[in-house]
């Protein structure tokens, strides 16, 4: 069996022959069809992350497949699509970056609805986080004016759709001209350097941003004094200089999502994502990659040239 693994911090994946998983008692064991690769796991394969796997180890926090085998009062009978997350898998015990994998029984989800295994792998962040910060943080309203920081993003493009779907007007901002055919179809895409208009009119009430980082505060200010921004990343940086007198006279609330805290209201709302997914309603874009280009698909992934989500296909 092939896997894709971790042997040193700070290493690219190595794509080799490991031993086949031996299910244990109340664990499943699964035939990955496709995991996710995400900044999580390149996080934690530069040995920066609080929870550490022992190298070598097989990468990929999340991912879906199909169940080979479980307990027989387990509730998943062989042939069931699932989604794989949760219980350390990729952080403190291998993941799945691999062809096969026997994981906990908290860690397997089956699908409400059938989804192509690339995008039941990658929906389950980009869908949750969208719909937590734009109706639990943001209480998004039919009618009002939305900002979306990031629109050609994974997230943002999400947080655009929903947007969209609760009635909102959205204008969606990238940073680059190549950003802009990605923006979801019925949001106006503007362009980061053309963007200044927007603040002139300050006719939004609510910004979602999900790049962070020292410009946070500038962009707040397209929104009208009583609005709300609500601050979903920090991928442009982590910190932030708060000018309190400006802020004071601005007036606008600065949210924060955390989807840590959130991870049960995420799980109540993924299984009517994944119906939306499924019968069309929502869209995520996904690159494919072997398990072989992981290497390639991480270095696209810290230098913004992803496509949506990376996912790795074992086969």
């Amino acid at each position: 069996m092939r896997a894709a693994r971790i042997h040193a911090w700070g290493t690219a994946p190595v794509v080799e022959e490991v031993p086949e998983p031996v299910r244990g008692e109340g664990e499943v064991l699964v035939q990955v069809e496709a995991g996710g690769i995400g900044h999580l796991d390149a996080t934690i394969a530069s040995g920066e992350f609080a929870m550490k796997p022992t190298p070598p180890y097989i990468g990929g926090v999340e991912g879906a497949g199909t169940v080979l085998e479980a307990d027989a009062d387990s509730g998943l009978a062989p042939g069931t699509q699932v989604v794989l997350r949760g219980t350390g898998l990729g952080m403190l015990r291998d993941g799945t970056w691999t062809e096969r994998v026997s994981v906990r029984r908290k860690a397997v989800t089956p699908l409400e609805a059938p989804l192509e295994p690339a995008v039941a792998a990658s929906f389950f962040v980009p869908a949750t986080t969208a719909y937590v910060a734009l109706h639990d943080v943001g209480r998004v309203e039919k009618g009002e004016e939305v900002i979306v920081v990031g629109a050609a993003g994974a997230v943002g493009a999400m947080v655009a759709q929903q947007a969209l779907a609760a009635g909102a007007r959205v204008t969606g901002v990238v940073g680059r001209a190549d950003q802009l055919a990605d923006v979801p179809e019925g949001v106006e895409a503007v362009q980061l350097t053309d963007a200044e208009a927007l603040g002139k009119d300050r006719a939004a009430s609510l910004l979602v941003d999900t790049l962070g980082g020292e410009g946070l505060l500038g962009r707040s200010r397209w929104v009208r004094q009583g609005g709300r921004a609500v601050v979903i990343g920090y991928v442009a940086g982590p910190r932030v200089e708060l000018d309190l007198p400006s802020w004071l006279l601005d007036e606008v609330a600065l949210l924060p999502v955390n989807m840590i805290r959130a991870e049960r209201r995420a799980r109540e709302v993924s299984p009517d994502l994944v119906r939306r997914l499924s019968q069309g309603e929502l869209t995520l874009a996904v690159e494919k990659f072997a398990l072989d280009d992981i290497p390639s698909a991480l270095d696209a992934l810290k230098a913004g040239r992803v496509r949506g989500r990376a996912v790795a296909l074992p086969s």
